[in-house]
């Protein structure tokens, strides 16, 4: 049986804010989900996370969550403090109960990394360490002259030769969970900075005969941890640049890998090729030849074969078919579902509205809450009037329809099969399909006015 502690009651003074410092976001989500998805993958029985400053909010963002549950640490003193507070919550069948301890603040260690770290153990206690060429801040992983681990020694407390070690401890370490209740209860705070010292059950469990084992992980950016903005940041550019390698490997053609942000799941098909600057969130997945251009942002899209997305464009829940082109300067609403060959031109919006294969709206319009059928025109400056003041409505457009330039439909109303409404159109009432409506004041000129000058 698994049980996953993690520990996220620190205040974060170093990040200058209210936030409580495991729900700041990398890559558009708080570092503590980040931590709680590897958690997951790993089936666990029960995952509890000890919460102190800002304790209710982080409470309240995943209360509610299938086999999570919390731990109030109140005050904060020391790790192996924090870890005491979880022992109520931890489950214990038999000897084989193993507990993972990891960091709400060290956002993206993989679950390879984690399964490979729980394997390392065996029967006893293996920790996750890391070779710094400058190993400052770090807890020291002292080994003896065979090369066993021994103790970890904190940097504040270690002497000049363990000053020198380069094996420096990430913090995350999993234990038998009987013993490890059993060592929690025996650790002091006697150190350096009067806190209790997690690391201080290795030199108990040595003690004890219980062998400790070291994993490593396979990227050094896994156990990096954010205590202040300028780490958050270059936390967000490790990972970015790691999702940007991962793309370059699946085959996806990237302009600038240093100019690409994903803060979701991205799945791309064969020869899709992206812009810089562009952003995704949420679960994009791009079909094959699928071509977006710098600069735009997709949340939450699916986007079949061969679709162009040109610049600037804002695409939020929509589909988009084979074929279809948007943008520039498109934005695309949630609920949105285009079909193949649909053309969305610059400067145009739509929402909560279905459009028929080979429709286009190249310009200006907004066509919101509507049904477009195949082969519609929409025409410049068009708009649906959805929205009454209190209450949205629909508009239809069916098949080969061509809505004249600068009209406003007046929802609900209904554009007939193969009608077309001449320019400056405001449609009431229904317009019968194969027929021209119109409704526009007559054009008259006046003779002989003037215009006026201005005073002087």
């Amino acid at each position: 049986m698994l049980n996953v502690v993690i520990l996220a009651a620190g205040l974060g003074k170093r990040m200058k804010s209210d936030l409580p410092k495991v729900l700041h976001t990398l890559a558009g989500r708080p570092m503590l989900s980040h931590v709680l998805d590897s958690a997951l993958q790993l089936d666990p029985a029960r995952i509890t996370v000890v919460v102190g400053h800002g304790a209710e909010r982080v409470r309240a963002a995943y209360e509610g969550q299938p086999g999570l549950c919390f731990a109030l640490q109140q005050p904060q003193q020391g790790t192996g403090h924090a870890v005491q507070q979880a022992v109520p919550q931890l489950l214990e069948g038999d000897a084989d109960d193993v507990t993972l301890v990891l960091y709400g603040d060290v956002p993206l260690v993989q679950p390879e990394t984690l399964k490979r770290l729980l394997a390392a153990r065996g029967q006893g206690v293996a920790v996750l360490t890391e070779i710094l060429d400058d190993a400052t801040g770090y807890g020291r992983i002292v080994r003896d002259a065979g090369g066993k681990v021994q103790r970890i020694v904190e940097h504040k407390d270690a002497d000049a030769a363990e000053l020198a070690i380069r094996e420096v401890n990430t913090g995350m370490l999993a234990a038998p969970t009987a013993r490890l209740k059993d060592w929690l209860s025996r650790i002091d705070n006697h150190n350096a900075q009067g806190e209790y010292y997690l690391t201080d059950i290795i030199g108990l469990a040595v003690a004890d005969g219980v062998p400790v084992q070291a994993a490593h992980p396979a990227a050094a950016w896994e156990t990096l941890g954010v205590n202040s903005r300028a780490q958050q940041v270059q936390l967000e550019r490790a990972w970015q640049r790691e999702q940007a390698r991962r793309q370059l490997e699946a085959g996806v053609t990237l302009a600038d890998s240093e100019r690409f942000d994903v803060r979701g799941s991205l799945i791309c098909g064969r020869d899709v090729f992206i812009d810089v600057g562009c952003v995704f969130e949420g679960l994009v997945e791009l079909g094959d030849g699928v071509h977006v251009g710098p600069y735009s942002v997709l949340r939450n899209v699916t986007i079949a074969t061969g679709a162009r997305i040109e610049a600037y464009s804002h695409l939020d829940d929509a589909r988009i078919g084979r074929d279809a082109r948007i943008g520039p300067y498109a934005r695309l609403r949630p609920g949105t579902t285009l079909a193949d060959g649909v053309h969305i031109g610059n400067f145009v919006e739509v929402k909560n509205s279905v459009v028929g294969k080979d429709s286009k709206a190249n310009h200006l319009a907004y066509v919101g809450d509507a049904d477009v059928g195949e082969r519609v025109n929409v025409g410049a400056g068009t708009i649906t009037c959805n929205y009454d003041g209190a209450n949205k409505w629909r508009t239809v457009i069916e098949d080969d329809a061509f809505i004249g330039s600068d009209s406003q439909l007046v929802a609900p109303v209904r554009v007939g099969r193969g009608a077309t409404l001449g320019a400056g159109t405001t449609l009431t009432r229904d317009a019968p399909p194969d027929q021209l409506t119109v409704s526009r004041a007559r054009q008259s000129s006046i003779q002989g006015w003037k215009r006026p000058v201005k005073n002087k």
